[in-house]
């Protein structure tokens, strides 16, 4: 019967048992910390979270970064540095930025803003959009760079730490 489970579950019931205590003790830790009105919610947020996460941004993100994958294709023998990172982190941080204050990016005023912060809560979207170019900027030129060095060094060219090339160092005196 063990078997059974543990191959339809993937884990043994110990397993499942200890994810379930864990579940509870945090529920009961919340509900401690806050009222239970807003322990429900704080609760209801996380568990909506989770499920949302893995339903529809896990499956959304792995599919990209798949396409992203395929689009870029094998190295075929080349020195070459993989795009994907450099599209990859910019675009997770964006997505965090975003998710942390999309209320005040989209314009959604939450009451109590003003009277919380001491601030209008306008110019989000303009502060996340430059935050974002910058970080696509920012990571299109180290991308440069690496693919730059990539080159050289699939060329022949031998780098020292700095990334220089022994030619282009120069001559003691000179």
């Amino acid at each position: 019967m063990i078997a059974l489970f543990r191959r339809g579950y993937g884990a043994s019931p110990l397993h499942l048992v200890g994810c379930v205590a864990v579940l509870a003790v945090t529920a009961l830790i919340v509900s401690w910390m806050a009222d239970l009105r807003g322990a429900t919610n704080a609760l209801a947020w996380f568990l909506a979270a989770a499920v949302l996460h893995d339903l529809v941004f896990l499956p959304a993100y792995s599919l990209l970064d798949r396409i992203g994958r395929t689009v870029e294709g094998p190295a075929a023998g080349r020195a070459r540095v993989p795009v994907v990172n450099h599209v990859r982190v910019p675009a997770v941080l964006c997505g965090l930025l975003f998710l942390v204050f999309f209320p005040l990016i989209l314009g959604l005023q939450p009451s109590g803003y003003l009277g919380a912060t001491g601030r209008e809560p306008e110019g989000y979207l303009a502060a996340w959009v430059a935050i974002s170019v910058g970080l696509l900027i920012a990571s299109a030129a180290l991308y440069a760079l690496r693919a730059l060095r990539a080159r050289r060094r699939a060329g022949g060219e031998q780098l020292d730490d700095a990334g220089v090339a022994a030619g282009e160092r120069e001559a003691p005196g000179g």
